[in-house]
Protein backbone atom coordinates (compact mmCIF):
# COMPACT_ATOMS: atom_id res chain seq x y z
CA UNK A 1 0.00 0.00 0.00
CA UNK A 2 1.25 3.53 -0.76
CA UNK A 3 0.33 7.02 0.41
CA UNK A 4 -0.52 9.58 -2.27
CA UNK A 5 -0.80 13.07 -0.74
CA UNK A 6 -3.32 15.59 -2.04
CA UNK A 7 -2.95 19.32 -2.79
CA UNK A 8 0.02 20.88 -0.95
CA UNK A 9 0.64 17.93 1.37
CA UNK A 10 4.00 16.15 1.67
CA UNK A 11 4.64 12.71 3.21
CA UNK A 12 7.89 12.55 5.18
CA UNK A 13 9.65 9.85 7.16
CA UNK A 14 11.79 10.83 10.15
CA UNK A 15 15.51 10.27 9.80
CA UNK A 16 16.80 8.03 12.57
CA UNK A 17 18.51 10.00 15.30
CA UNK A 18 21.42 8.81 17.36
CA UNK A 19 20.47 7.27 20.68
CA UNK A 20 23.84 7.91 22.30
CA UNK A 21 25.17 11.32 23.33
CA UNK A 22 28.66 12.45 22.37
CA UNK A 23 29.85 11.52 25.86
CA UNK A 24 28.53 7.97 25.44
CA UNK A 25 25.29 8.22 27.43
CA UNK A 26 22.50 6.15 25.91
CA UNK A 27 19.16 7.99 25.82
CA UNK A 28 15.86 6.23 26.39
CA UNK A 29 13.30 6.74 23.62
CA UNK A 30 11.12 8.81 25.97
CA UNK A 31 14.02 11.21 26.65
CA UNK A 32 14.64 11.98 23.00
CA UNK A 33 13.08 14.94 21.23
CA UNK A 34 10.91 14.43 18.20
CA UNK A 35 13.22 14.47 15.16
CA UNK A 36 12.90 17.51 12.91
CA UNK A 37 14.93 16.19 9.97
CA UNK A 38 12.97 13.95 7.64
CA UNK A 39 13.15 12.50 4.16
CA UNK A 40 10.42 13.30 1.63
CA UNK A 41 8.62 10.11 0.58
CA UNK A 42 5.78 11.54 -1.55
CA UNK A 43 4.69 14.98 -2.75
CA UNK A 44 1.20 16.20 -3.63
CA UNK A 45 0.47 17.89 -6.98
CA UNK A 46 0.06 21.43 -5.61
CA UNK A 47 -2.49 23.49 -7.55
CA UNK A 48 -5.22 25.69 -6.10
CA UNK A 49 -5.26 25.62 -2.28
CA UNK A 50 -7.53 28.03 -0.39
CA UNK A 51 -7.93 30.14 -3.54
CA UNK A 52 -4.17 30.51 -4.12
CA UNK A 53 -1.93 28.76 -6.64
CA UNK A 54 0.62 26.55 -4.81
CA UNK A 55 3.81 25.39 -6.52
CA UNK A 56 5.58 22.43 -4.94
CA UNK A 57 9.26 23.11 -4.20
CA UNK A 58 10.29 19.82 -2.59
CA UNK A 59 10.74 16.49 -4.34
CA UNK A 60 10.95 12.86 -3.30
CA UNK A 61 14.31 12.10 -1.68
CA UNK A 62 14.90 15.62 -0.32
CA UNK A 63 16.00 15.84 3.31
CA UNK A 64 13.97 18.58 5.02
CA UNK A 65 13.53 20.27 8.38
CA UNK A 66 9.92 20.45 9.54
CA UNK A 67 8.22 22.41 12.29
CA UNK A 68 8.66 20.53 15.55
CA UNK A 69 5.08 19.42 16.20
CA UNK A 70 3.51 19.83 12.76
CA UNK A 71 1.62 17.36 10.66
CA UNK A 72 -0.37 14.20 11.17
CA UNK A 73 1.40 11.00 12.11
CA UNK A 74 0.27 7.82 10.34
CA UNK A 75 1.41 4.21 10.48
CA UNK A 76 1.31 2.12 7.32
CA UNK A 77 2.81 -1.34 6.86
CA UNK A 78 4.70 -1.03 10.19
CA UNK A 79 6.37 2.22 9.03
CA UNK A 80 5.66 5.60 10.61
CA UNK A 81 5.15 8.65 8.40
CA UNK A 82 4.10 12.25 8.94
CA UNK A 83 1.90 14.15 6.50
CA UNK A 84 2.65 17.89 6.55
CA UNK A 85 1.72 20.90 4.46
CA UNK A 86 4.54 22.24 2.33
CA UNK A 87 4.29 25.44 4.44
CA UNK A 88 5.35 23.44 7.53
CA UNK A 89 8.67 22.59 5.88
CA UNK A 90 11.21 25.13 7.06
CA UNK A 91 14.24 24.22 4.94
CA UNK A 92 15.82 21.67 2.61
CA UNK A 93 19.05 20.13 3.93
CA UNK A 94 21.77 19.77 1.30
Amino acid sequence: MTIKPLADRVVVKAVETEETTKSGIILAASAQEKPQIAEVVAVGPGGMVDGKEVEMYVKVGDKVITSKYSGTEVKLDKEEYTIVRQGDILAVVE
